[in-house]
């Protein structure tokens, strides 16, 4: 059986299981949102990255485009990179001379004259065994006709004949006879060469200046005489034609060979390449595209071996690392770089429409550049409102982000414009400048000074960018000039019409949205003064209390005071149960239980936060309004409740049923309005708020609040809570300054002036603003020293 002592053992231990478990369960749901907040993050960068390099992509330069000859240019092209193109005219020409240059190709028969007297040879033997004139006319390789058959039968002296031939022939081949002589001649005027016929050798050296054609070899053989050999006279003159018919050239052209030397001749020339540089525009929108033009293009598009899916493949990588690596950095050396995951969809969604935008205006500017060629399409790029998305990163977050914003979308941008260095220097300067001529944007006309800032460093960088391009004083340098200084005014126009937009989709609450809220004729406001005027005037003084506080610590004092305003907005549900907005003599909690009217109490928190979101106050207010009490405790009635138990038994009252439900306050504006509220709520009930009473108030309120751990989840260091201290002492010593005591004028009734009793409804005051008791002496005296000089 279980002991006595087991069981209080287990009801030792089962508080601190209970507690163990709790801690082990927020942990585990901590670690659980973390993961989450990564994954979406993760998933948020990597669809950006996709959507960016397609917009990246799409440009002439990275499309199959393919431009002939007579076509019209759809867009303006220049070269994104330095070429080499063959002049395909030129090195054709070069080429043609160089084959029109190529010698003739002749073959040299050394034996051609040994050729007649051995087909007459065989014909003679051919005529003895009998055979016919066809036969013999094939071997002679000249058409017989019956009469030069029969001479050719009657020769007896078959060996005189053949040498007389010879002897004829010898000194006609010599001179080396050609098909026509006129044509050798021009031939060799040109140049030839001659080549071996059976070794197909190169012959060198060589008098051609003797040859002669077939028909005057011809001419000269008819002219000679044969002698009588066994055949009368007229019998040889007949086989005299037959031997001039039969005399061919030993010294022919060679077709094949000749073609074959000019092949060469053509291919021995190289190419004759130009180069086109990069940025060299090559066609403008609009043009008919020349043969040249074309010849450019077809270079440019088809160097390009890669397809369009690799390159979004390589920026889509590229923009990854760019948007990783540098937010790593931030994230682990800025101490202000901590974007929520709100702020990073806006800078995902703001980047998407930024460069959609610019995309857009690239496609409009090179439209332009066909309607007026005197401007260069780059000269429109200084026209783009490449600040505009830090600028309003800046005004929307911090400085920080806008910062790293901007280093990694100007890299971007130079890519989309055709991997432009100058574009990238431009974008850069003028959202470092812009950015920081909206640091402290209270007013719609910051925005425009800062556009005028961006203008005239726009002006500046287009000029050195003229005079880098060694082109300071044109017409294209005026274009440039004065497109760069409207493109800062279209940058703060720009910002401008997106800030409310922003504002609205997102409930970003900037400064010039603070100020219109601290428009104390706004309708919540108004409202506030007329059904709760006591709430109304504690708010004011709050909100002074919280702008010297956040001016002496470099907190937002608009923010803080802006808050402050509409802290306890909520109160206008029940405006007279709150003390400050209460008659004399009619509290309603003098009915009420006192867990009721905690109840109440509480109840204006989150009432609050409904009527800032139907008002669309923005987050940040809203926020502050539901960490304006944290969880402090309504001590007035939670005294009065214990205060009702009866003497001896078990407590029922819970702690926790008397505390705001927070959270704690998460911001230094916060952490100044929970301060405030308490301070300037205790200093009501102050009889004779001297400085040293107001002082030691001060103190003693910021130190309770301080150890019962409101604080902790804020960035207000003690020192803070000592420069809060102070300033608050100075604004309220300023409000409940001594005046003279004026004498009473004669004729006035006097009255018996009755010192009034401590007031019970002045304790809800206090208890609802979140004062505590006195603490005890010990570690908290070093706090207690807050705000003294």
């Amino acid at each position: 059986m279980p002991t006595e002592s087991g069981d209080k053992q287990k009801k030792q231990k089962s508080p601190l299981l209970r507690v163990c478990g709790t801690c082990l369960d927020s942990m585990a749901a901590g670690l659980s949102a973390e993961r989450n907040q990564k994954r979406t993050r993760v998933l948020l960068l990597f669809f950006t990255a996709a959507f960016l390099a397609l917009l990246i992509i799409p440009s002439p330069h990275f499309m199959a485009v393919s431009y002939r000859e007579g076509d019209i240019a759809t867009s303006d092209i220049r070269a994104t990179q330095d070429y080499l193109i063959e002049d395909m005219l030129l090195t054709e020409k070069k080429r043609a001379e160089a084959e029109g240059a190529a010698p003739y190709v002749y073959t040299l028969d050394a034996n051609a004259a040994l050729e007649v007297p051995r087909r007459l040879e065989k014909a003679f033997a051919q005529v003895q065994g009998g055979a016919g004139r066809d036969v013999v006319s094939k071997t002679l390789g000249v058409e017989l006709r019956d009469r030069e058959f029969l001479s050719l039968a009657r020769v007896k002296e078959q060996r005189a004949f053949l040498s007389a031939v010879s002897q004829n022939l010898a000194p006609l081949y010599r001179q080396r006879i050609v098909a026509d002589s006129e044509d050798f001649a021009k031939d060799r005027t040109h140049g030839i060469l001659v080549m071996s016929a059976g070794s197909r050798q190169e012959l060198a050296g060589g008098d051609y200046s003797s040859v002669i054609g077939v028909a005057e070899a011809r001419k000269e053989l008819s002219r000679a005489r044969l002698l009588n050999a066994g055949a009368n006279p007229r019998e040889l003159e007949i086989l005299k034609g037959v031997v001039v018919r039969m005399i061919t050239p030993s010294l022919t052209l060679d077709r094949d060979r000749t073609d074959e030397k000019k092949v060469e001749a053509r291919d021995a020339v190289r190419p004759v390449l130009f180069k086109m540089q990069r940025g060299e525009m090559i066609v403008r929108v609009g043009e008919r595209i020349s043969s040249e033009q074309a010849l450019k293009l077809e270079k440019i598009f088809t160097s390009r071996s890669y397809s369009p899916l690799v390159t979004w493949i390589g920026i889509f990588g590229l923009v990854l690392v760019l948007s990783y690596l540098p937010y790593r950095f931030a994230r682990k050396n800025i101490r202000k770089f901590n974007p929520s995951n709100k702020d990073l969809l806006f800078l995902a969604v703001l980047s998407m429409a930024n460069f959609a935008a610019l995309k857009f205006a690239f496609a409009v500017s090179t439209v332009l550049g066909g309607l007026f060629p005197a401007v260069e399409t780059a000269g429109y790029f200084y026209l783009f409102p490449f600040a505009a998305s830090v600028i309003l990163v800046r005004i929307i977050i911090n400085s920080e982000v806008a910062l790293v914003y901007c280093a990694v979308t100007a890299p971007l941008i130079g890519i989309m414009f055709n991997g432009s260095v100058q574009v990238v220097v431009y974008a850069l300067l003028g959202g470092i400048v812009g950015a920081h001529g909206v640091r402290q944007c209270k007013e719609r006309g910051t925005i425009y000074t800062a556009g005028l800032k961006v203008s005239v460093v726009n002006v500046a960088v287009a000029l050195c960018f003229n005079i880098y391009g060694e082109t300071p004083i044109s017409m294209q340098a005026v274009y440039c000039v004065v497109f760069a200084f409207a493109g800062g005014i279209l940058n703060a126009l720009y910002v401008s019409g997106m800030v409310p937009l922003v504002e609205t989709v997102f409930q970003y609450t900037t400064d010039v949205k603070l100020l219109e809220l601290s428009n104390l004729n706004s309708p919540l406001l108004r409202e506030l003064m007329v059904r709760a005027p006591g709430t109304y005037h504690h708010s004011m003084l709050v909100g002074s209390l919280v702008e010297a506080g956040a001016e002496a610590i470099n907190a937002n004092p608009l923010l803080a005071r802006v808050a402050a305003y509409y802290h306890d907005v909520g109160k206008l549900k029940k405006p007279l149960y709150f003390i400050e907005n209460i008659r004399a003599g009619d509290n309603k909690h003098d009915k009420l239980s006192p867990s009721m009217s905690a109840l109440i109490l509480i109840s204006h928190v989150k009432e609050g936060v409904e009527l800032a979101r139907e008002n669309r106050l923005g987050l940040p207010i809203i926020d502050i309004i539901r960490q304006s009490h944290g969880t402090s405790l309504i001590s007035y009635f939670y005294k009065k409740a214990k205060g009702l138990e009866h003497p001896g038994a078990p407590s029922s009252v819970e702690e926790r049923d008397f505390r705001y439900p927070g959270p704690k306050p998460q911001t230094r504006e916060a952490g100044l309005v929970l301060l405030a509220d308490c301070v300037e709520a205790a200093s009501r009930t102050l009889t004779d708020p001297t400085p040293a009473r107001i002082q030691g108030m001060v103190q003693k309120i910021i130190n309770n609040i301080f150890i019962d751990g409101q604080l902790d989840e804020c960035e207000l260091t003690l020192k803070n809570l000592h420069e809060i201290a102070k300033s608050f002492n100075q604004i309220l010593a300023g409000i409940y300054h001594h005046r003279i005591d004026y004498p009473e004028p004669a004729y006035k009734e006097k009255s018996v002036a009755k010192k009034p009793a401590e007031d019970h409804d002045s304790e809800p005051a206090k208890a609802e603003a979140g004062a505590v008791e006195p603490v005890a002496k010990g570690g908290t005296e070093d706090i207690k020293r807050l705000g003294m000089s």
